[in-house]
């Protein structure tokens, strides 16, 4: 952008701002401004930052954010590792928190209302994705990090913040009976193993695989359980051993893919949570012939190599599976709370975010960094 476009840019931005409007927003109404932890580059540090949020539309809801966790998503993203991002960025789309307003035309929410948000956050044709998988459509705006004129930094910013605002569609209702530090994990790593999980019907007496035991793994275990299946968990990291087998799982530590021949064709299904590239081929020959593998876990440039004739052979139908879709969400909430399948946590307050991505990084978490907003 040459220099004078730029300048006279922001002098119109300077202007709208100075009289309450917001360019991108609702004119007459003011945006919002919030407190949070941004990413200025691919170096992987936050630094606090005061961002401006769009004015609250006709469909759209505020609220006052309670808790907000960190996702491997959120440490793969700043990073670059899934294509090159725009910055200063909020990551974050674990969230969920207390409404404060509501536009005109909502009907899903009151203000006081518990809600929370996940992965997605606005669609230009709402109407439209009334019984589809709103997480594919072209249409569908992502927590964070998305192209997305109708913000004032000109993309989606995520849940690292005070407050967030969120077209009604893409939030859900929390039930009274679990708290805010264990609902916000599930926004993200509960939706994403609960979605195939139910989708293969797992039921009573499955032999079901775990493969990566951190925050979304943790949760697959759970849920698992919870249908009645037998769990056996995968993990390179001996110390989360005592934990599996406290959930009721059994645990089995992976040093080398040897580790897993004498498993060979033993499951009915079998899940990967695992975020890096790896040696698929041991884990999908785990699974009985005709029986399903899901990949969850998004490594670097989403990219994992299989080999296609030893693939054939297992006669494994081998699948991935994206977040779930908002019905979806509603069910699951409604469902971990219900079965009081909770998530472990550990709360932070916001300086500590970058020591908790390292953690997370090094395998070190137990399972899931839960923020505490008011640190922001």
């Amino acid at each position: 952008m040459q220099r004078r476009e730029f300048m006279k840019k922001t002098a119109i931005a300077g202007v709208a701002l100075a009289a309450g409007t917001s360019l991108f927003g609702v004119a007459g109404k003011s945006t919002i401004t919030c407190k949070g932890y941004a990413a200025f580059d691919e170096s992987g540090e936050l630094k606090p930052w005061k961002f401006q949020r769009r004015a609250v539309r006709e469909n759209d809801i505020l609220f006052e954010v309670k808790a907000t966790s960190i996702c491997h998503s959120d440490i793969h993203t700043e990073l670059g590792h899934w294509g090159k991002q725009t910055y200063p960025q909020v990551p974050g789309h674990e969230i969920v928190g207390v409404v404060t307003e509501i536009g005109s035309k909502v009907t899903k929410f009151k203000v006081g209302d518990r809600v929370g948000v996940g992965c997605m956050v606005d669609n230009v044709d709402v109407p439209s994705l009334q019984g589809k998988s709103e997480q594919y459509d072209a249409n569908t705006v992502f927590t964070y990090g998305q192209s997305y004129k109708a913000e004032p930094t000109g993309i989606s910013q995520g849940g690292y913040s005070d407050y967030f605002v969120v077209h009604e569609h893409f939030a859900v209702h929390l039930p009274d009976d679990i708290d805010f530090n264990h609902a916000a994990p599930l926004m993200c790593a509960g939706i994403t193993t609960y979605s195939p999980l139910m989708k293969y019907q797992i039921k009573k007496g499955d032999n079901v695989g775990v493969a990566g035991i951190g925050g979304l793994g943790h949760l697959a275990v759970k849920i698992a359980l919870s249908k009645g299946a037998n769990v056996t968990a995968f993990t390179t990291t001996p110390s989360k051993v005592k934990d599996i087998q406290s959930w009721g799982a059994v645990a089995v530590v992976v040093s080398s893919p040897d580790d897993l021949a004498k498993f060979r064709a033993k499951f009915d299904y079998v899940i990967s949570t695992i975020p890096y590239e790896f040696d698929m081929m041991p884990y999908i020959a785990m699974v009985k012939p005709f029986g399903n593998f899901t990949v969850v876990g998004m490594p670097v440039n989403f990219s994992q190599k299989i080999q296609t004739l030893a693939l054939a052979a297992t006669k494994v139908n081998f699948n991935a599976s994206l977040i779930g879709d908002m019905k979806e969400t509603q069910e699951m909430v409604d469902y971990c709370a219900k079965n009081k399948i909770y998530p472990e946590i550990e709360i932070i307050k916001a300086d500590e975010i970058n020591a908790a991505w390292k953690k997370v990084v090094n395998k070190e978490a137990r399972y899931r960094f839960v923020i505490d907003p008011k640190t922001f």
